[in-house]
């Protein structure tokens, strides 16, 4: 694999995602962005809208694009409940953009990937499991799976697969008022995750030393783990 090439990043128009997109087209990548707002990060980048909830929008959008040397899916959202007052609706949308969005992404774009390509699916500390975020840390954990299983069937290509899973991340979606009856926890090295650094760990993993690395879930939360 290039140390540089086309990846394909979900999620860019905020948060870790764009975080993500803007590192990579700093690094010299060609980024095709995915999200449903539209967004401009400059050259080298160009933008599809695409519903990461709809299986369909989804398939359309990834229509024609050339092979994409990196996949990225970093679009996520959470929506907090506890037992009692859980709502179905809820899981079934965290599960179509987590989960189901990154097996129409991979489906799609996996056999026309260079060999030597990479993998990084956006998981979270709280797949470990969270008070009040059932729902969001089952949709989560299940990248895990997802991960492993890929990393094994594709590991004769050299496709590495790997999970980056931030704690309290300094994005849009801690403050949306959808979670807000589970406020995050604090960490202890006293402030959030910078999505930047969320992004330098994906570099990583996508670049050329992250040859030797596959199924693996990397957790970057500030100490909050501990």
């Amino acid at each position: 694999m290039p140390e540089v090439g086309h990846a394909v990043v979900t999620g860019c128009s905020s948060g870790i995602g764009r975080a993500i997109a803007a590192r990579l087209l700093a690094e010299g990548w060609r980024v095709t962005g995915l999200s449903r707002r539209e967004t401009d990060l400059g050259d080298g980048f160009s933008w599809r809208q695409a519903d990461l909830a709809d299986s369909r929008s989804l398939t359309e959008a990834v229509e024609g694009l050339p092979a994409a040397d990196a996949v990225v899916h970093a679009a996520g959202l959470q929506r907090t409940g506890r037992l009692g007052s859980l709502d179905a609706s809820a899981l079934q949308e965290m599960f179509a953009v987590h989960v189901a969005a990154a097996s129409t992404l991979a489906d799609a774009l996996v056999p026309s990937m260079p060999d030597g390509g990479r993998i990084v699916l956006l998981g979270s500390r709280t797949a470990a499991g969270a008070a009040g975020k059932s729902h969001y840390a089952a949709t989560k954990a299940a990248l895990l799976g997802l991960a492993r299983s890929w990393a094994k069937e594709l590991a004769p290509r050299r496709i590495t697969v790997n999970v980056v899973s931030p704690g309290p991340t300094d994005t849009p979606m801690l403050s949306d008022p959808a979670r807000a009856d589970v406020p995050p926890v604090s960490t202890p090295l006293g402030h959030l995750v910078g999505p930047d650094d969320v992004a330098a760990l994906v570099g990583l993993l996508v670049g050329p030393h992250g040859a030797s690395i596959t199924g693996q879930d990397y957790v970057i939360c500030a100490g909050a783990s501990l």
